[in-house]
């Protein structure tokens, strides 16, 4: 059996793309102020969470990884597994996955995909089509690693606010984006949420967002994904606008947030992100 790939539900993969390759998505968790838990990807979560003033969000357990990649190592057939995570310096997910890999005799590597959200899909997927291509628990490895390296990744949020709340935008990028009425492009620097600029007014910023996602691709063939906090009808016309100005797409999808990452970006977020070097989805 090909390399097994292990994910975690920020990467926001579809069920299209989850059960065709069979990819493990450990969930993410979310919680009220009620104390009440909810699962990502396993359990219902009602669509005002993300408005929540109260709600909190944890990274994937250390039990859960662990059952996961136990799981995953018995599908391999002893060709190993492969984890693909979000970022180390957003959750605490990716050192919870090290401990959970050091506890199954070294049959899982795990990659820092310096990301999250459809960026973080996409370097999985990386990883799928290595391991299903043939390669080595190793060379999916690194076909990850690099996959992660070359992609890009940004987004438009209407407020700064619950960003600030959860610490997850950078220093620098709080004390630029301290007035209240902007509406600014964030991008991943360095495995952090950081601003890249800033604009009076979300239209604005979505079209410079485009200019620099066309400037980004740069001709090279991509993986275009769009991603969406509970805007779905601006998602759409986000992906149409750059179907038309980025020269050659491979494929594309659009995925919502979900309620972790959206409790963190809040409601009307919308970003793009560019994959490079993988062969269409399907």
């Amino acid at each position: 059996m090909p390399v097994v790939i292990v994910t975690d539900s920020s990467s926001r993969l579809p069920a299209s793309l989850t059960d065709v390759h069979t990819i493990t998505q450990v969930p993410l968790h979310v919680t009220l102020d009620d104390g009440t838990e909810y699962l990502e990807g396993r359990d219902d979560v009602p669509p005002d969470v993300v408005a929540a003033s109260g709600a909190t969000t944890s990274g994937a357990s250390l039990a859960d990884l662990r059952r996961a990649y136990e799981e995953a190592v018995a599908r391999s057939d002893g060709d190993g597994v492969v984890a693909v995570h979000m970022s180390r310096r957003l959750s605490g997910t990716w050192s919870a996955a090290r401990l959970a890999a050091d506890a199954v005799d070294g049959e899982v590597r795990v990659v820092d995909s310096r990301s999250v959200g459809v960026s973080l899909g996409l370097t999985t997927m990386a990883a799928v089509q290595a391991a299903e291509a043939g390669a080595t628990r190793d060379e999916v490895y690194e076909a990850a690693v690099r996959a992660a390296a070359t992609a890009e990744s940004m987004l438009c949020v209407q407020s700064l606010d619950n960003l600030r709340h959860s610490g997850r935008l950078s220093l620098t990028g709080r004390l630029l984006g301290s007035a209240l009425s902007i509406k600014p492009i964030l991008h991943m620097s360095d495995g952090l949420l950081a601003l890249r600029e800033r604009h009076r007014t979300m239209t604005k910023a979505i079209a410079k967002m485009v200019d620099a996602a066309v400037e980004l691709a740069d001709g090279e063939p991509v993986t275009l994904g769009v991603q969406h906090c509970q805007n779905p009808d601006l998602a759409s016309e986000l992906l149409d606008t750059m179907l038309e100005r980025v020269d050659d797409v491979t494929s594309s999808l659009i995925v919502d947030l979900g309620p972790v990452l959206g409790t963190h970006v809040g409601p009307g977020a919308v970003g793009v992100a560019l994959g490079f070097g993988l062969n269409p989805l399907d």
